[in-house]
């Protein structure tokens, strides 16, 4: 368990420095994406091989497409989370993109049958209060508002991906996250051949900010991430996630110097705040029942 826990944490603080590494990679966000989940799933393939682990995939035929659907969601995700990085500041785009899993809590009685307490709701209300307080006066400056927008698209679509994600069962750990990878890197090549092309301009020193982002913030993230989360309990990963946006925050006002307004501070606490309280009184109150 102490393991699990090490390894779990130590890969939301890598992916807590996503936004660090791109900031130093001139491309677009969709050639950044595209870069990072080639190399991602390059190296998920190879430790798949390293394993001797086979993909049963004839048999899990309706997992395979779930999994095949969220891994198309993530990368879609990414380019938007990547855009909202790079017009609205990685630590806001980081927050909102963490919105995904309460979008998850607030559609959890339609689509898993689950009952939406006041607890949750009260959580909800608070989220959706920070992320108003988080943007601020931005839609009135079209630069900042684009990039709320793109943000949250880009929880919406992390939203998508957890739900056909939780839907397929067969499929666990590195074997799923390989495959949601390789679905992810077609959708995003499809993407960048469509709407730009496959020429990369970058300077030698970029190369190794790519190399870090695809091998390790990716590959190697994933990996921990997925080797680990289904050895902890539940509740744990909850409210352990958090600390992904509470890093990014951190290492985006450290290493870049971005800053918050007062009342976006206010509004990162309430996304938080809000999210962690529906997390913790809802499993106290099913507890209890």
């Amino acid at each position: 368990m102490k393991t699990a826990y090490i390894k779990y944490i130590a890969s939301l603080l890598i992916f807590g420095l996503n936004g660090i590494v791109a900031s130093n990679i001139s491309l677009s966000s969709s050639k950044i994406v595209l870069l990072r989940t080639t190399l991602g799933a390059a190296f998920l393939v190879v430790l798949l091989f390293a394993a001797k682990r086979k993909l049963h995939l004839a048999e899990n035929k309706r997992d395979v497409l779930l999994v095949l659907g969220s891994g198309v969601c993530m990368g879609i995700s990414w380019i938007l989370l990547f855009e909202g990085y790079k017009t609205v500041g990685v630590g806001i785009a980081s927050l909102l993109y963490c919105c995904g899993p309460v979008i998850v809590m607030a559609l959890s009685p339609l689509l898993f049958k689950e009952r939406f307490t006041a607890v949750k709701l009260i959580g909800f209300a608070a989220v959706l209060c920070g992320i108003a307080l988080i943007n601020g006066g931005a839609f009135s400056e079209g630069g900042n508002a684009r990039g709320v927008i793109i943000s949250f698209c880009s929880a919406v679509m992390y939203a998508a991906m957890l739900i056909l994600n939780k839907k397929s069962r067969s499929l666990e750990g590195i074997q799923k996250t390989a495959l949601q990878l390789c679905a992810a890197l077609t959708a995003v090549a499809i993407y960048v051949a469509v709407s730009e092309s496959y020429s990369f301009p970058i300077g030698g020193n970029e190369w190794l900010w790519v190399l870090v982002l695809g091998l390790v913030n990716t590959g190697f993230a994933c990996w921990l991430y997925f080797s680990s989360v289904g050895d902890l309990p539940i509740q744990s990963v909850s409210v352990c996630g958090y600390i992904e946006p509470l890093s990014a925050l951190l290492f985006s006002a450290i290493l870049l110097g971005e800053r918050m307004s007062a009342a976006q501070i206010f509004g990162a606490a309430l996304v938080i705040g809000g999210a962690l309280f529906a997390e913790l009184m809802g499993h106290k109150a099913l507890r209890k029942e």
